[in-house]
């Protein structure tokens, strides 16, 4: 059963982001509950994500002044309100009926960045129309037709989409146990509609069969490619998979904007680092040329400050949004956003800091826990 039906949802009092993924375990159905939540293999990667922050130790400053606080920061020169993202994740129909256009009018809503991802339920021209005003990023692939590709980049530049998020981590798909299992299918009533008319029908999605057109996404794309990415597109472009300083110093190397630091949230390649832990080799390696964000892991606003004290300019956000769909559409990913948010102002200036510039290393100790 979904959350939405049967009625609206009884209230509850939602405090933190684990009570959002107690509603989401109970209410969603249990293949939709594996599907968002299974990582590869052993989900060793997964579960590290969250405990790695448990190893960093947080050294507050007192006696600052932390009467006012402000939590605004910029991604690629445009103001956010918090250094808090929506990372692209698949299907958010399968959470809530409205799918894709509610987490939009969220984020539109608290000033934030959502990353959309190619595999969504809603159109991007339909995402588009449900929050005009939002400040969005598209995630994509470089697919075997790289028509295809160039015609994702044409749809997304006339729809006022401000920076390309290419995924690197996954030229396949990882052994996730559970959506093996079930063969990752999509409800019936469900489709992804950007690909609507644009595949072969060998290769696109097939309502209930398939969650993901895996035969287009081309496995042997190399740096060059990005290269070609670069050629026919103005937007900015962010490599999102990367894990190493040497990656790092190449994505620098061949002028991309910024990096995502990220593991797929434990999906891909299992016994990776944490990327928290992945986080201060590449800002060491990037020396402030581009901008380095991270996903991954976050559930609390302590958690954000310790990746922007590590170097990381904003976090984002994957299943902790689903969950808020899960709970109460828009209005629950709102809720979501809001906590994170001010958890993070309170975490900010107890740790004696008045506004993001001034989140810094000396904050961070190293637990051996």
């Amino acid at each position: 059963m979904n959350s939405w039906e049967g009625g609206q949802c009884a209230e509850m009092a939602m405090v933190c982001l684990t009570d959002f993924e107690k509603y989401a375990k109970e209410h969603l159905s249990k293949d939709t509950w594996d599907y968002y939540s299974t990582g590869a293999d052993e989900c060793y990667t997964r579960d590290d994500n969250l405990l790695a922050y448990k190893r960093i130790r947080l050294r507050p400053r007192v006696l600052q002044d932390v009467s006012e606080s402000d939590t605004r920061t910029t991604v690629q020169g445009t103001e956010i309100s918090f250094p808090i993202g929506i990372s692209p994740t698949a299907c958010h129909g399968m959470a809530w009926h409205e799918g894709e256009t509610a987490t939009a009018r969220a984020a539109e809503a608290l000033n934030t960045c959502y990353i959309t991802s190619t595999y969504s339920n809603c159109s991007v021209e339909e995402i588009v129309a449900a929050a005009p005003d939002g400040f969005r990023w598209f995630q994509m692939h470089i697919f075997h037709s790289r028509d295809l590709s160039e015609k994702f980049v044409q749809r997304v530049e006339a729809l006022g989409y401000k920076a390309l998020v290419l995924t690197v981590d996954m030229p396949y798909f990882g052994k996730r146990r559970d959506s093996l299992l079930k063969q990752s299918t999509l409800p019936p009533h469900l489709s992804l509609k950007n690909f609507d008319g644009m595949l072969p029908e060998h290769e696109t999605s097939v309502p209930g069969k398939q969650v993901t057109p895996s035969r287009a996404i081309d496995p042997s794309i190399t740096w060059k490619d990005v290269h070609w990415l670069q050629s026919i597109t103005s937007l900015p472009i962010i490599i999102k998979g990367i894990l190493t300083k040497e990656d790092a110093e190449l994505a620098v190397e061949h002028g991309v904007q910024g990096i995502i630091v990220s593991n797929h949230g434990g999906r891909q390649l299992d016994g990776t680092l944490a990327t928290i832990d992945a986080l201060s080799e590449i800002v060491g390696a990037v020396k402030k040329r581009i901008e380095v964000y991270l996903d991954g892991g976050i559930r609390t606003g302590s958690d954000v400050l310790k990746a922007l004290a590590l170097g990381a300019k904003c976090v984002f956000i994957g299943r902790p949004v689903v969950w808020g769909l899960a709970y109460k559409g828009e209005e629950g990913v709102r809720e979501v956003l809001q906590i994170l948010k001010d958890e993070f102002r309170l975490a900010m200036t107890f740790s004696g800091c008045r506004n993001v510039a001034e989140i810094n290393r000396n904050l961070i100790q190293f637990s051996k826990l």
